[in-house]
C-alpha cells in the first residue's frame, strides 16, 4: 500500500499522514460497475482513489440517474465528511473501471482536518471541486439543450477516460443523463451524421470536438 499511497498522494500529504493513513486505511479493489456506497447507506468510511474512476450519482425511489461527477486517481469523496451526521449517504458510487481506492475510516478522516494543514486543505480543495462540478450539472440541465449536454458528456468522459473512444451503451448514457435510450440513440446517429462521432456496437469515438 505504501508505494501506492505514495505514487498517488505523495507529493500532497507529509510523511507523517501518510503512515497515518497506511496504518487505518484498507487496500480495496473494485471491478467494474462494482458498488462503492449505496443510497441510504451509512457513511464509515471514505475513499482515496489510487487509480481508476468512480462515477458518483443521484438516483431517485424508480431508480431514475442523474450524473454528479468522477472521482480519479488522486481524489476523494469529500462530500461524504457532510453527511457522516446523516441517516445515510445521498448519492452513490459505482466503479466505472476496474479501480484501486484506500478506504479511511470517516472518523479519522474528521479528526485528520484538524490534525493535519495537508488533509484540510486536501479536504477543502476537493469539496470546491465536487462543488463546481454540482454546479455546472445544475447548469447544464437548467441551460443546455439535450444534444450539446450529450456531446458534453462525451468529451467529459473521453477527457476522464483519456481516450476519444468511449465504451458504453446508449442505455447506459440514458441513465447517466436521466433520458431515454431513444432519445440518446437519435442524437447520436445525428451526431455520426454530422462527422463529429464514429458509432460501433458500444463504442463511440469521439471525431472532433
Amino acid at each position: 500500500m505504501k508505494t501506492k499511497l505514495i505514487n498517488s498522494f505523495g507529493k500532497i500529504f507529509e510523511t507523517e499522514l501518510q503512515n497515518e493513513i497506511e496504518e487505518h486505511g484498507a487496500l480495496v479493489n473494485l471491478k467494474t460497475k462494482d458498488l462503492l456506497i449505496d443510497t441510504g447507506e451509512k457513511i464509515t468510511t471514505i475513499p482515496l482513489v489510487l487509480n481508476g474512476i468512480i462515477k458518483i450519482f443521484r438516483e431517485d425511489e424508480n431508480g431514475d440517474e442523474i450524473l454528479l461527477y468522477f472521482l480519479e486517481k488522486g481524489d476523494t469523496c469529500a462530500v461524504s465528511l457532510n453527511c457522516l451526521k446523516s441517516k445515510g449517504s445521498k448519492l452513490k458510487g459505482v466503479a466505472e473501471i476496474d479501480t484501486e481506492i484506500i478506504t479511511i475510516p470517516a472518523k479519522k478522516a474528521e479528526y485528520w482536518l484538524s490534525k493535519y494543514k495537508s488533509w484540510r486543505e486536501f479536504v477543502i480543495e476537493s469539496n470546491s471541486r465536487r462543488l463546481d462540478e454540482m454546479i455546472e450539472v445544475i447548469d447544464t440541465l437548467a441551460f443546455m439543450n439535450m444534444d450539446k449536454r450529450l456531446f458534453k458528456y462525451l468529451q467529459d468522459k473521453a477527457k476522464i477516460t483519456n481516450d476519444n473512444a468511449i465504451i458504453a451503451t446508449h442505455k447506459n448514457i440514458a441513465n447517466d443523463l436521466n433520458t431515454s435510450r431513444v432519445v440518446i440513440s437519435r442524437l447520436l446517429k445525428q451526431f455520426e451524421n454530422n462527422h463529429k462521432i464514429k458509432l460501433s456496437r458500444n463504442r463511440i469515438e469521439i471525431l472532433k470536438s
